[in-house]
């Protein structure tokens, strides 16, 4: 027996002579719309495999001994530059006080000036001016406490900066430095009164660890009383000084770096959880007061969100391989080589209350009693949430099932348009059938 009849018995798809063919003019038309269905059906397989989407995912955060970010731009238009303080602390221990490196003041012109931007500088509350002029041997007094760690010649005092730390390392009140020669030399005194009336921004960005801690922006230097943090209010508090408020609006708040705008729209898309709306609430925020001693208290809830490009395991992901973050410039922290990022969201409640004490009975709770004592300012407590949102950009479908979904394209419209064809040509051949009888 020939080798091809050996198959001839399994063949399903029976043949049949051309002479037995009939080609029609119906047939043609459902063979040209059929085709066209395929194409535009296949069309639309192909885009869907082409369309990438972000696929959120919730898992525990294992990360240990990391460092973050935190980025902020807040206008304070009734408290100058040369009060404002910021400070950074957590549960661990570790203490930022007065910090500079990476934030940047602007001076803003009083509110009733319409509170433009006047100068920018670094977050150097005191700039030092050097004291070489007064000659090689001299040795500026301390007036009383020792000289600070840090002095540009050990054992003196050479600047007003410089006999402030040292007057903050015994928490000692420094006020206006009456009496002071090197603020006397330096205009201290001048420089508050003439910047009395302005306001200032602070903006900028600094690291933290990743634990439980807060920051915040308070009048005047600050140093530890005891067990206690406190800051220099005098000049704050001082009539002569002007009327100061913490009225301020955040313009900008975030923990880490901030998603491009073309990631935003495809991790925030009307598909998406909550999870995955990578916004900051607390930017455009606006507090108003009129009251001096007056303390906002923002509390917020941190939760690490992750962003993961297509094809990311393929070429590494960079963010994740140890915390380096000390060998990376501000800002930069979180981006990875691989597109990848590693950043925060975070949700918010806040609080507001008078240092004088009192009820909100002005606003209809009297049943809310506030403690009498604080410290006038802005501060934000956060606290680290122990899950992570992980963000990871896929493929709505494989190439097997984009082949899958083609094949059956192509056998499902030929086979419907088979149907139609036939019942067609059967409709026609009675109704000819009828008209010749």
């Amino acid at each position: 027996m020939p080798a091809k009849s050996r198959f001839t018995r399994l063949d399903a798809f029976t043949k049949t002579v051309e002479d037995a063919r009939v080609r029609t003019t119906s047939g043609g038309i459902v063979t040209i719309a059929s085709l066209l269905i395929v194409f535009w059906l296949v069309w639309g397989e192909w885009s869907d495999y082409r369309r990438v989407v972000v696929h959120p995912e919730l898992i525990v955060d294992k990360g240990r001994g990391e460092r973050m970010e935190i980025h902020l731009n807040i206008s304070f238009p009734r408290v100058p530059c040369e009060l404002l303080t910021l400070d950074v602390m957590d549960v661990s221990g570790e203490q930022q006080t007065g910090v500079k490196h990476g934030i940047s003041k602007v001076q803003l012109a009083p509110a009733t000036e319409g509170g433009r931007p006047i100068d920018v500088r670094a977050l150097d509350l005191h700039a030092d001016e050097p004291a070489d002029h007064l000659g090689p041997n001299y040795c500026g007094e301390c007036y009383g406490p020792p000289a600070p760690a840090t002095a540009s010649k050990p054992g003196c005092c050479q600047t007003c900066e410089e006999v402030r730390e040292a007057y903050a390392s015994v928490s000692w009140a420094f006020g206006k430095g009456e009496g002071v020669a090197q603020c006397e030399r330096e205009h201290y005194s001048e420089k508050l009164q003439a910047q009395r009336d302005q306001g200032c921004r602070i903006e900028g960005g600094f690291r933290v660890n990743k634990v439980v801690g807060n920051f915040h922006i308070a009048p005047g230097r600050s140093f530890s009383n005891g067990m206690m943090h406190v800051h220099d209010l005098n000049n704050y508090l001082d009539p002569s000084q002007g009327d100061h408020t913490f009225t301020h609006q955040i313009h900008h708040l975030r923990f880490g770096p901030q998603l491009p705008d073309d990631l935003t729209k495809k991790v925030g898309g009307k598909t998406m959880g909550w999870t995955n709306h990578h916004l900051n609430p607390l930017d455009n925020t606006e507090q108003v007061t009129t009251d001096a001693a007056f303390n906002y208290m923002y509390f917020l809830k941190v939760v690490s969100t992750s962003y993961y490009p297509l094809g990311w395991k393929s070429k590494g992901h960079s963010a994740d391989q140890g915390d380096s973050s000390d060998l990376v410039s501000i800002g930069q922290h979180g981006l990875g080589q691989d597109g990848s990022l590693e950043t925060h969201q975070y949700s918010v409640t806040s609080h507001k209350r008078s240092l004088k004490g009192g009820s909100d009975s002005q606003e209809g709770h009297k049943e809310r009693l506030h403690a009498v004592g604080g410290i006038p300012g802005v501060f934000f407590s956060y606290d680290i949430s122990p899950m992570k949102v992980i963000n990871r950009e896929e493929r709505t479908k494989s190439f097997t099932g984009f082949l899958t979904g083609v094949c059956a394209i192509v056998g499902g419209t030929l086979t419907v348009a088979a149907a139609i064809d036939r019942g067609v040509y059967e409709g026609a051949t009675r109704i000819k059938k009828l008209h010749q009888g």
